[in-house]
Formats: structure tokens, C-alpha cells, sequence
């Protein structure tokens, strides 16, 4: 359809209008903002949102200031540690920054069942997720997309066509944050682990995927050994740690960060 031909043409031409203003504020604090109206122009979502990662594996606040919702789980709680869990963390680290992430083709098969799901996700009312990998000076981003709350997830064309911004959105953003972000204050603090003396370093790697939502199944596949293999790791991890449960192994870790 031609630009300016009914509601989708209509639509078109306020994404490229948005995107002028996003241009002209490249360098700006009113650059954020008017990135995700120009975004929410071509395909409507409740935040955006982002946050960097450093080679070292810590995280730090890209762009927050304007959170939906409940700032001390989304952000605060998320920085203190919540974030290795996070699928988006992983893939930053591990897949090359073309396309778009989308949370539920990159979450494990047990993710919804994670504590830090529902602390996350449920909790905060967070529906879905995409996000565009950054690439900075000397850390990698992801600026976030969310549904929020009575609103459906994002459609395949959804998603396709934010594929196809992709590009874009990631040349704006770039160009905006590589001379702007700078790590804050505390960063030479170490980074967020799942670290026990108490546990050997398979049985690490095992509650450590346990928290990250994957299931027996898709645990020995990852770490190349038998389901049984796991169970038995996993049993005596927690006894080990006299817990019971994943929401204990979460409270164990994460909660207390």
C-alpha cells in the first residue's frame, strides 16, 4: 500500500515522521523518547526499556526513565543480579546482532514455571518481549520492546515488521548511545553468579539451568549427558543446600542480591 493510502499508509508516514525527530535528536536526551513514538507508530507496544552488558558479564541501566510499572523489580532488582537469568542476557552475549530477539523463541521450555518468570513477567504484568542487540564502545545492549497488561503478544507480522526496522533502529541507537553511555558508578564491582562451596561445578551448571527455566530433558541436551545423570545432580544439589523447591534455589541465589 502506498504511503498516505488509508490507516497503514497513515501509520507509515508517522513512523517516518517519528523517525526524522529521532534523527534530529541524536546526541539529545529527547532522542529515547522519541524513538519509541516513532516505534509505537509501526507496531504498538506499552515500553521500551534498556540495559548493557559488559564484557565481564555486569549489567548496567541504558535507558530506564521512563519504566511501566514496578521500577524496583524491572530495574532494581533486575540489576542487582536478576539478570543472569534473563534470555535476553544470554543471547546478547552468544548471537550475532542482526534481526530482532523475541523472548519466546529464545526462552528455555520451562521458563514460564521460573521463580524469576513470575517475579519478572507475571508480577510486573509483562506480556511479551523483543528486543534489538547494540552494539557500544565496549559493552553490548538491549533496547526492549514490551507488551503490558490485557493486550495480545506480538503477531508474526508484528515481529516481521520489526525485523525489518531493525536496521535502522539499531544504526539510530547506536550512533545516540556509543558517546553517550558510560558504565555507572560501581562498576568495578563484580558481576552477578551462581556460586555455591558446597556444590561441584556440574551440579552449578545444572541449578543454574534449573533457574533459567530449562527442564530435565532440555538440561542434558545442553550439558551432553543422560536425564538420569541430571536427576541425580539435581538431588543432591538440594541436599546439599537443604531446599526443596526452585522457588528455594531463586530465594537462595537471586533474592537476597
Amino acid at each position: 500500500m502506498a504511503a498516505g493510502s488509508g490507516a497503514a499508509g497513515a501509520s507509515i508516514d508517522l513512523w517516518h515522521a517519528g523517525l526524522a525527530e529521532a534523527v534530529s535528536l541524536i546526541g539529545e536526551d529527547g532522542f529515547p523518547a522519541a524513538l519509541e513514538r516513532a516505534l509505537r507508530h509501526f507496531v504498538p507496544f506499552q515500553m521500551m526499556n534498556g540495559f548493557a552488558y559488559a564484557p565481564g558479564g555486569k549489567a548496567f541501566d541504558l535507558d530506564n526513565a521512563r519504566i511501566v510499572g514496578d521500577r524496583t523489580t524491572i530495574v532494581d532488582h533486575y540489576l542487582a543480579g536478576a539478570y543472569i537469568l534473563d534470555p535476553f542476557y544470554d543471547a546478547v552475549r552468544t548471537l550475532p546482532p542482526e534481526g530482532l530477539l523475541v523472548m519466546r523463541r529464545l526462552a528455555p521450555d520451562r521458563f514460564a514455571e521460573t521463580e524469576y518468570y513470575r517475579r519478572h513477567y507475571q508480577a510486573t504484568g509483562i506480556l511479551d518481549e523483543v528486543g534489538f542487540i547494540l552494539k557500544l564502545r565496549d559493552v553490548d545492549a538491549v533496547l526492549s520492546l514490551s507488551r503490558i497488561g490485557a493486550v495480545p503478544a506480538f503477531s508474526r507480522r508484528d515481529i516481521a515488521r520489526l525485523e525489518s526496522a531493525a536496521p535502522v533502529v539499531r544504526a539510530l541507537a547506536e550512533r545516540h548511545w556509543h558517546a553517550r553511555f558510560t558504565p555507572s558508578s560501581g562498576s568495578e564491582a563484580a558481576a552477578a553468579t551462581i556460586s555455591h562451596p558446597l556444590l561441584s561445578k556440574r551440579e552449578l551448571e545444572i541449578v543454574t539451568l534449573i533457574l533459567k527455566g530449562h527442564s530435565t530433558y532440555s538440561i542434558a541436551a545442553t550439558l551432553g549427558v543422560s536425564p538420569n545423570t541430571v536427576k541425580v545432580h539435581r538431588r543432591q544439589a538440594y541436599a546439599k543446600l537443604t531446599i526443596s523447591s526452585q522457588a528455594e534455589l531463586f530465594h537462595l541465589f537471586l533474592s537476597r542480591r
